[in-house]
């Protein structure tokens, strides 16, 4: 390789030569002899002490594991009541470390949107470790901290199993579509302490039927508008048909029971978006039993209803409440005590209910990052401690959109 060759991170230098060995493509590099001002007492000097060679892993080159051999100056001031010994100063290596600044800054890139601490290892030919180590140096100082919440939030829970906790409490911001934190559990205290530090300007709460989470955002926000997921409120719904289901299946024989226990998903779908082969698996068994066919009516007047409301959504709230007034009382002349169990839980909601259509606000969003966060910890095979896996997660969505490979 001749000395004018320039590679990225080696502007500056001069290889003096290269060659492979030992399974790595190994560079010889030095800097330009220049007077520097020395440290102590800023006497300019131009006179060199010795020199002193040093290893430095680099990012892969050519697809090779490289190595730098830097030829580094040190040189001696000129004054001679100082005379100072010290480093040439240069671009390639911070003080003290053992990487090259292109390789940190590479693997800063990796940890962030590789798959895990050890697949990053594997890329760089360094143990995890060292990675872990480095991720918890600069995680840091690249995440964005959010220091005031907006005036709309989405918060939810998922299994994180990080930190000693079994779940943990994220918050999202569902306008922007973005994360914006996460709770090292989903106890009332921490969510209220964490909303008094932040949430001085949040007048609208998204949230599922969590009454812990309801106690907590009416103590700490002086009882804001909270909005309940339209997921959470409808699965009360298929909940109590199911159990129906379950209930009536027993009377069946054996062969009828358990292909209605196969077939239950014909129950779930919309009528309309039925197959002629569910339709008659539907009908025969809603013929068998008399509650599992009310269910089933309930269930289909309940989505009626549904769509309903989210087209009359937000001017005609008023006819909504109406024809959800209609179907409790469809659900309290039926009889069935699983669909009354459901109203209850609706009619305690039902300010929260009528809030989603409203406000058309939901926790789709934040289901999504909690689906992309098992993933990171299934990759990972788990995190013990808890503020790693939050800056991981966090630092994945802030920069996700980063598309860059290195190494």
């Amino acid at each position: 390789m001749h000395s004018n060759i320039s590679l990225p991170g080696l502007e500056a230098f001069i290889i003096t030569k290269s060659f492979e060995r030992d399974g790595y493509y190994q560079l010889h590099v030095e800097l330009k002899r220049e007077p520097h001002h020395c440290p102590c007492c800023g006497q300019i000097t131009n006179r060199v002490h010795d020199y002193r060679l040093q290893k430095i892993k680099h990012n892969h080159l050519f697809s090779r594991s490289t190595l730098l051999f830097y030829r580094k100056r040190r040189y001696v001031c000129v004054n001679d009541e100082c005379k100072k010994r010290f480093y040439e100063k240069n671009t390639l290596v911070e003080r003290y470390q053992r990487q090259s600044r292109e390789f940190n800054q590479a693997m800063s890139l990796e940890l962030i949107g590789g798959k895990n601490f050890k697949d990053v290892a594997s890329r760089f030919d360094t143990s995890p470790t060292t990675v872990m180590r480095r991720f918890d140096q600069i995680g840091l100082s690249m995440l964005q901290e959010t220091k005031q919440l907006p005036e709309v939030i989405a918060i939810d829970e998922y299994k994180g199993d990080a930190g000693g906790e079994k779940y943990q409490t994220v918050i999202a911001d569902p306008i922007d579509r973005k994360p914006l934190d996460i709770l090292k559990d989903r106890k009332k205290e921490t969510l209220k302490a964490y909303l008094r530090k932040h949430g001085g300007n949040v007048k609208v709460v998204v949230m599922d039927m969590s009454p812990s989470f309801k106690a907590a955002v009416d103590q700490a926000l002086g009882k804001p508008v909270v909005v309940a997921d339209r997921f959470h409120f409808c699965r009360y719904i298929y909940w109590a048909l199911e159990s129906v289901r379950r209930k009536a299946q027993k009377d069946f024989d054996d062969y009828d029971r358990k292909k209605c226990k196969r077939m239950r998903h014909v129950f779930y779908k919309h009528y309309e978006n039925l197959t002629d082969k569910q339709l008659w698996y539907l009908h025969y068994y809603l013929e068998k039993s008399n509650d599992l066919k009310i269910a089933y009516q309930l269930k289909e007047a309940y989505r009626l209803w549904f769509e309903i409301a989210k087209n009359l959504a937000p001017k005609g709230l008023k006819e909504v409440k109406e024809r959800l007034y209609e179907f409790y009382d469809l659900v309290k002349a039926s009889g069935i005590p699983e669909f009354e169990r459901a109203i209850e839980t609706f009619q305690n909601w039902q300010k929260e209910i009528m809030n989603s259509f409203g406000y058309d606000l939901h926790n789709g969003f934040v289901e999504g990052i909690n689906n992309q966060t098992k993933v990171i910890k299934r990759n990972a095979f788990g995190f013990k401690r808890f503020d790693r896996f939050r800056l991981k997660v966090l630092l994945h969505h802030q920069y996700k959109n980063i598309d860059i490979r290195v190494a």
